[in-house]
């Protein structure tokens, strides 16, 4: 979902194998290398979110962390969002479902299993697992009617592979964590996102979109937020749990999600997608310098095995096919 309220004829998706329909063309080079950049952003500051969701797991119950999460994003977003909403009022009614969708999936769902997993599992093992959702967009593109090619597939198979062998510990007879369960649950919902986004009302500008999907989020994860209330209890607010609840409203949410919706609207999911598997290298980092989380010989391992994957599926000159100017008349976010 794209943050650029005004639209621009001249840009255009990337055209990839895994990514575009049959009429998009390839976007101006400018126009991919800040795509490119912007997806680098997000997925260096939802690197940080991994960190922040394992330091929280014994102080904030999950789904009070993702609550609270999308409550700062909303006043953090309102102050640009609030009139762009009132005035297409008439357009969220008449998307309400698609709109509901993309909240449930990227907004309600994939937070609060990420924050779930940050009990039972490490930063790093959240961010190398969360590597896999690329793949799962490539996939959703493929059921779409788009062309892998060998090698793509042969590098997406590789990727998998790492994680698998990263989640079963080495061993023949995996027996997954829990934690890496809620994570790979996560993934699935990230990439069915932002497949979805593809989708995207042309005429929808992206900041009542986000505003919007915030909102409804929020509001659905309301009764959860109630139960845990009644279970769990409330968290005491501390100088380190705020901090930790701003960085994720803001900066994870607000700053992230305006960076990737508008990197997808340029470059494309899967090809915003290869970028993202740069993750577990930073959460890797993050979490050695944060939390004192060391990667070891079968993290390391894991990551070759990932990156490398990834490395091979985009390593190939993708061919490009005429479109029809903006990409947002073909659902690009």
């Amino acid at each position: 979902m794209s943050l650029d309220t005004a639209r621009n004829p001249t840009e255009a998706t990337v055209t990839t194998a895994t990514d575009t329909a049959p009429t998009e063309r390839p976007a101006p080079a400018k126009g991919a290398g800040l795509g490119v950049l912007l997806a680098l952003l997000a997925t260096v500051v939802w690197s940080g979110s991994f960190v922040v969701a394992r330091a929280l797991h014994d102080t904030v119950p999950p789904v009070q962390a993702a609550f609270w999460r999308w409550i700062v994003a909303l006043v953090a977003v309102a102050p640009l969002a609030a009139r762009e909403t009132w005035r297409q009022r008439h357009l969220i009614r008449r998307h309400l479902r698609f709109l509901t969708l993309a909240a449930l999936l990227g907004i309600t769902v994939y937070n609060t299993l990420v924050n779930q997993a940050g009990t039972a599992t490490s930063a790093g093992n959240m961010g190398m697992i969360m590597a896999a959702s690329p793949v799962l967009m490539a996939l959703f593109a493929r059921l779409g009617g788009n062309r892998l090619g060998p090698r793509r597939t042969t590098g997406m198979l590789i990727a998998c592979a790492g994680v698998l062998f990263l989640v079963s510990k080495g061993s023949l007879a995996p027996d997954f964590a829990t934690g890496d369960l809620w994570v790979m649950a996560a993934a699935l919902c990230f990439a069915s996102y932002s497949a979805l986004l593809k989708r995207r009302p042309a005429e929808l500008g992206g900041l009542a979109l986000l505003f919007t999907t915030f909102a409804l989020g929020a509001l659905m994860l309301l009764p959860a937020y109630g139960i845990s209330l009644a279970v769990q209890g409330g968290f005491e607010p501390t100088t380190g749990t705020a901090g930790a609840l701003v960085y994720v409203g803001v900066l994870s949410s607000a700053v992230a999600f305006f960076a990737w919706n508008k990197a997808v609207t340029l470059i494309g999911a899967a090809r915003a997608g290869i970028v993202y598997y740069l993750q577990p290298v930073c959460v890797a980092l993050l979490s050695y310098a944060l939390l004192g989380e060391r990667l070891g010989l079968l993290g390391g391992a894991s990551m070759v095995l990932i990156l490398g994957g990834v490395a091979l599926s985009s390593s190939s000159k993708l061919p490009a096919s005429p479109g029809r100017g903006d990409p947002r008349a073909d659902g690009a976010r």
